[in-house]
């Protein structure tokens, strides 16, 4: 009995680290635009919000050490650097994303307060909670998530029981392209390398169990996280697709969710709705925040004084960042995030395949060829006039932003085939 509540706990905890502001607002979009496309859009967003990152979270259960660990086979000094830049976008974009989320939604609705405030306040508790590191499994796993949960079931329940079953026409083109790349804005791959080493510093903190041990423990929960998170971006989208006619179709992403809360809940609902985005929003910070010192603290000696400049740090960026809109943060870390991403997701399919199939080899010529291929994607994110459709026409997904797939396919392929040939030889 104890091993079914540590593992439901422990899901828990994973479900509302990963349960942040993209995975509440970006579903709801996608689901009002998309029509009678919602499952195609379903389908793309749990390609990158939930079946990569929990893929994460199996090889970080298999590695159980700490994200630089993910790309050592490229190098020590490739990882370094991976490892530094994914911090410093984790602790920079999506950490201060959660505090402009939960102003915007849950707190000026209901407060004359401003931004500074808000987020100042908010990254003070996350301060706190950081500092206080041995206690986040239980405190999130055992109290948090569970709120978070039953406040959206109640309102996709609302929504879909009372709505009738009809949806308007798509104003998506490519939609399951399109919602593989909205999935890159909930940043889940790269917090599954972030905060899958929370969870196994916390593990490590609170039990003596064997390396089998917590590689079941660990692997149950991601798989039962993830399905708990595509059960719950369904029934955003549905919901959203199912309330097409009630709102106007130029609605932002933060109105959307907000109406929709509204329609199902009323205006009593309002304080039950900004506790569900302060807690599914702070739950992420705290995350975040936490697996950025970790990696430090691992880069110095286990050093409790880095740990908590680290923390520091971190939540001042919080502080600074998260005053700004969620729209301004978000298109800022398009560019970041087509370059980063790519590399984080070969990065972690690499860690979960049997390893006769990675090599060193192979991890240097696939994140190699990932990264070339990412290029292109990058500077068309960056908006700065680059004519680039002769890229499109040659490279296969291109012109969804994909083209780094393909190429990256082929290096993992020939460079396997290579091995065996010389093998033989």
């Amino acid at each position: 009995m104890r091993h079914y509540r540590v593992l439901l706990v422990t899901a828990f905890a994973l479900f509302s680290l990963f349960f942040g502001a993209g995975n509440l607002i970006l579903p709801p979009q996608l689901g009002f635009k998309a029509g009678g496309d919602w499952w195609i859009v379903a389908l793309g967003f749990a390609i990158s919000a939930v079946f990569i990152p929990i893929l994460g979270i199996r090889a970080h259960a298999r590695l159980q050490g700490t994200m630089f660990d993910f790309a050592t086979k490229v190098s020590p000094g490739f990882s370094l650097v991976y490892c530094f830049v994914v911090y410093a976008i984790s602790i920079s974009l999506p950490s201060p994303r959660t505090a402009s989320v939960t102003h915007e939604m849950a707190i000026a609705p209901l407060f004359d307060i401003s931004p500074l405030s808000t987020s100042f306040i908010y990254f003070f508790l996350v301060l706190i909670f950081a500092l206080n590191r041995n206690k986040i499994l239980d405190v999130i796993g055992k109290l948090m998530t569970p709120a978070i949960l039953i406040i959206l079931l109640v309102i996709i329940g609302i929504v879909t029981f009372t709505e009738p079953f009809d949806f308007g026409t798509s104003t998506i083109q490519s939609p399951l392209s399109y919602a593989i790349l909205e999935g890159y804005q909930t940043f889940d791959a790269i917090g599954a390398v972030v905060v899958g080493g929370v969870i196994i510093v916390s593990i490590n903190l609170k039990t003596q169990q064997s390396y089998e041990q917590k590689k079941r423990l660990i692997a149950n929960a991601g798989w039962l996280a993830g399905i708990t998170l595509f059960l719950v971006y369904t029934g955003l989208m549905l919901s959203a697709g199912l309330l097409h006619s009630s709102f106007p179709s130029d609605i932002s992403r933060t109105d959307l969710l907000q109406q929709i809360s509204l329609f199902a809940l009323g205006n009593t609902g309002k304080g039950i709705f900004a506790v569900l985005v302060g807690l599914a929003c702070f739950t992420t910070a705290v995350g975040i925040v936490t697996g950025t010192a970790d990696f430090v603290k691992s880069r110095f000696a286990d050093s409790r004084k880095a740990y908590v400049i680290t923390v520091i740090i971190g939540s001042l960026l919080g502080v600074l960042m998260g005053r700004l809109e969620v729209g301004y943060i978000i298109d800022v870390a398009l560019p970041a995030l087509m370059f980063i991403y790519p590399i984080t997701i070969v990065l972690i399919v690499l860690n979960v395949l049997p390893e006769k199939w990675t090599s060193e080899l192979v991890f240097k010529s696939v994140v190699g060829i990932t990264m070339l291929f990412s290029i292109p994607d990058f500077l068309q994110s960056l908006n700065l006039g680059y004519d680039l459709s002769a890229v499109n026409n040659l490279i296969l997904f291109s012109s969804a932003q994909l083209g780094w797939l393909v190429p990256a396919f082929i290096a993992f392929l020939v460079t396997n085939l290579w091995k065996v040939y010389q093998a033989k030889q």
